[in-house]
């Protein structure tokens, strides 16, 4: 039923906006004409009625015909094009010579009119949306000649919105948070819907929101779309997210509009509405009395059903720590309340403690006036351990004098157990802080010994480490450090700060200060050093030097007359005693040697010896011997750089008459016996005539006025190799020029003498045994020829 109303009412709004078309087509297609009937040629009209004959009036030409603009509908799908508007000039008086010409936007392909009625008609579908209007231009023309007969004129054909596009909304789905326990009527968001139709025709575009999805918890305003909290006391703990559905809906929220619809995801935002909490109201536990310091001894959690910043709480002791023997802080991530130490605990002096903790929200809503908290109740137990000894000083400090004897004591170090069962206590000295043994120490009592003796000057501080070990458990051990500390005594004598030379210039004046002397002394009084420097009693009446005390532990050593002279005595011996202020006093004898120099008038030695010479100028005489090992050095170096440099530029050829080294020549051929020991030329056993009988010898230098002796000639071709060579081996025994060289000469021939077997075929002839080569057949086809040669019969053997 509804339905069917829906319809109607469409049907009856269709046929009203027909009816007031084609009204408005009506009086918009009416002609403008004049009262007085005129004919329009040309663009001027000619009045006839009142003129005299022959008199013209000239008058402005007035448009034939006006129309205003027209309207189509869109989305509109009939079986045949939709009428849009008629045209009609005051031309038009029934001739039918005219016709109308339609120009512009979508002419012809959208709008096409009919050229003798004037009809506009819409040949297509048109839509609002992709385009709202068209402008086009009509003009009546002469159907023969399509001569104008009037100017064109330009009218728009706007395209009718009806409600063909539901709201949109582009931005969706949203998401939203609020406090939670916001008041009634507090703003969440704004949604905003879009619709394509057009805004100012009808209520198409005209939207109303409404919520779907959400109540009673929220609402939202119909016109400005602003959803706003409908419910008090909504709890994030409780719920903390909402789906919102929002509808729009066009036509003013009228039946038969259209709606679009979004989600909207609304989260609750945590406030500190919720006091941390403990898990319990009290707390155990047991810590052992031997926990180190800032250890943990346990927890306590205060829970918050906030979250985040909300959630934090502090922690902190409010009673039952008067000692401040606790402390108390917060894990950043887990929110629990860690126990510490601050200071060490103690069995014996408290055994149990009782605390009050608070847990206290570090974030506060401002409507609140105090921070959230809860207070819990701490009792901690302390349990009793074996603790090691404990010494009265962390560290001691002792005395004893250097000269102290072996065995004296020198302190005493104490060390308790804490326990309350209270073990005996034993002491040791660890010896790697005592690496000489020079202290010992009493087992029992703690009473420390010397067991070296001591050298102030050597060492003026020892640091040794001291345990203490319970009898009944050797685990738990202690430590002290014990300083002790090496008290002076006036053991060391005075003496010359440094080895004095002093010059003495022959024209030197009487009283002048020939040296300054200080002394030094390794002791360390307490009121200071004061020295005393006197001559020894056979110098007291030195008739050439004397002392003058400076006042300032220095003496200056003065010459009594100006009559030295190096010819007569070039160096003179002081001896000063020098005696300290100590208790006794202790004094040496120190000799001050003095050098009699020649001297400028200034006073400037320029002459004493070789060494006072080079002094002024700084140079001693180790120094100048020093410099000329040097020198020497560097001359050495020089003439081996020589001597390389000489011998690297000699050729690598050797003349053979500075040729004079042992010579190794190695042939191809296979060598001789052990009897050939001589160097002979290969080339006289290939050419045995030689040049007239005569080669030289390549490895000794040759003697030009040797000549080959008479009877040294060689034999015709056919001469005996075996006998040839025993000839030149007897000539070169018996030559006087060769030098006794040693020679390894290879031959082609073998010698004789030789323990290894011979493979040559030269004594072949003269052998009785019968040798058998048929084996080098099976070497392969290498040696085919060979073994052709060798394996022959008897009859050839004899041939």
């Amino acid at each position: 039923m509804p339905k069917r109303s829906e319809e109607m009412l469409m049907d009856l709004w269709m046929s009203l906006l027909l009816v007031w078309i084609t009204c408005v087509l009506c009086v918009s297609v009416t002609p403008i004409i004049g009262q007085s009937k005129s004919t329009q040629t040309g663009g001027s009209a000619v009045v006839a009625s009142g003129l005299g004959e022959g008199q013209r009036l000239l008058s402005r030409a007035k448009r034939g015909w006006v129309w205003n603009q027209m309207f189509v509908l869109e989305e509109f799908s009939g079986p045949d094009p939709i009428l849009v508007g008629r045209l009609h000039t005051d031309l038009d008086v029934g001739n039918k010579n005219i016709k109308y010409v339609l120009a512009g936007e979508g002419a012809g392909t959208i709008f096409a009119i009919n050229e003798l009625t004037g009809d506009i008609h819409a040949m297509k579908r048109l839509d609002r949306e992709e385009k709202a209007e068209y402008t086009l231009t009509a003009q009546v023309v002469n159907a023969d000649t399509d001569e104008p007969l009037e100017p064109p004129s330009e009218f728009i054909i706007k395209v009718q919105d009806i409600n063909d596009n539901p709201p949109q909304f582009i931005e969706g789905p949203y998401r939203a948070s609020v406090p939670e326990m916001s008041a009634v009527g507090t703003p969440v968001t704004r949604v905003t819907a879009t619709d394509a139709d057009d805004p100012v025709y009808g209520n198409s575009a005209k939207l109303v929101y409404s919520i779907l999805e959400g109540q009673p918890y929220f609402s939202v305003d119909p016109n400005s779309a602003t959803i706003k909290i409908a419910l008090h006391g909504m709890d994030r703990e409780m719920r903390e997210e909402y789906l919102v559905v929002i509808q729009a809906k066009d036509m003013g929220g009228h039946m038969g509009g259209l709606s679009g619809t979004t989600t909207v995801t609304v989260t609750l935002t945590d406030i500190n509405d919720n006091p941390p909490k403990f898990s319990k109201s009290l707390y155990e536990f047991v810590i052992p009395e031997d926990l180190p310091i800032e250890k943990m001894g346990g927890k306590v959690k205060a829970n918050d059903r906030d979250i985040g910043e909300n959630a934090k709480s502090t922690y902190s002791i409010i009673e039952g720590d008067e000692q401040g023997m606790f402390i108390i802080t917060t894990d950043s991530q887990t929110q629990e309340g860690i126990l510490r130490l601050k200071k060490p605990l103690d069995y014996e002096s408290k055994r149990a403690y009782t605390l009050k903790v608070e847990a206290t929200n570090i974030r506060s809503e401002p409507n609140s006036g105090v921070p959230f908290k809860d207070t819990a109740t701490v009792k901690i137990v302390v349990e009793d351990s074996d603790e090691p000894p404990v010494f009265s000083k962390p560290m001691y400090l002792l005395e004893v004098d250097e000269n102290a004897s072996i065995n004296t004591v020198i302190g005493t170090v104490n060390a308790r157990d804490p326990d309350s069962t209270g073990s005996l206590v034993r002491y040791f000295i660890d010896r790697h802080t005592d690496l000489e043994r020079q202290f010992n120490i009493n087992v029992d009592n703690g009473k420390i010994t010397l067991a070296k003796p001591l050298d102030r000057e050597t060492d003026m501080w020892h640091n040794i480490t001291v345990t203490a070990t319970e009898v009944r458990n050797h685990s738990q051990i202690s430590r002290a450090i014990v300083a002790i500390r090496v008290m002076d005594i006036n053991d060391n004598a005075p003496e010359f700060a440094t080895e004095y030379e002093a010059f003495l210039c022959e024209n030197g004046k009487p009283g002048q200060v020939i040296q300054t002397v200080s002394a030094v002394d390794k002791d360390d009084p307490i009121q200071g050093h004061y020295f005393d420097y006197r001559l020894v009693p056979e110098m007291l009446n030195n008739p050439n030097f004397t002392i003058k005390n400076n006042q300032d532990n220095s003496i200056s050593v003065l010459a009594k007359h100006d009559t030295f002279r190096r010819q007569k005595q070039e160096m003179y011996f002081l001896p000063i005693i020098v005696t300290d202020n100590g208790n006794p006093p202790m004094s040496s004898t120190n000799t001050l040697t003095i050098r009699v120099c020649g001297c400028s008038k200034d006073g400037i030695v320029q002459s004493c010896n070789v060494e006072a010479y080079v002094l002024p100028i700084g140079l001693s005489m180790g120094a100048l011997i020093a410099i000329l090992a040097c020198i020497i050095l560097l001359l050495v170096i020089v003439v081996l750089f020589v001597t390389l440099r000489r011998h690297k530029n000699e050729p690598l050829i050797i003349k053979d008459d500075e040729d004079v080294r042992e010579n190794i020549i190695r042939y191809d051929d296979e060598g001789g016996g052990e009897e050939d020991t001589e160097a002979f030329d290969i080339a006289t056993l290939q050419n045995p005539d030689g040049i007239n009988g005569y080669l030289p010898r390549k490895d000794i230098k040759p003697d030009l006025q040797f000549m080959p002796r008479a009877g040294q000639h060689s034999g015709p071709n056919g001469v005996d190799v075996d006998e040839f060579i025993n000839v030149r081996l007897h000539e070169a025994d018996n030559d006087p020029t060769a030098p006794p060289y040693d020679s390894i000469q290879i031959y082609g021939y073998e010698g004789r003498g030789s323990i290894a077997g011979s493979l040559s075929s030269l004594e072949t002839a003269s052998s009785d045994s019968d040798q058998n080569y048929d084996y080098l057949r099976e070497w392969g086809p290498r040696f085919r020829r060979l073994g052709e040669l060798y394996s022959v019969g008897e009859s050839d053997r004899e041939t």
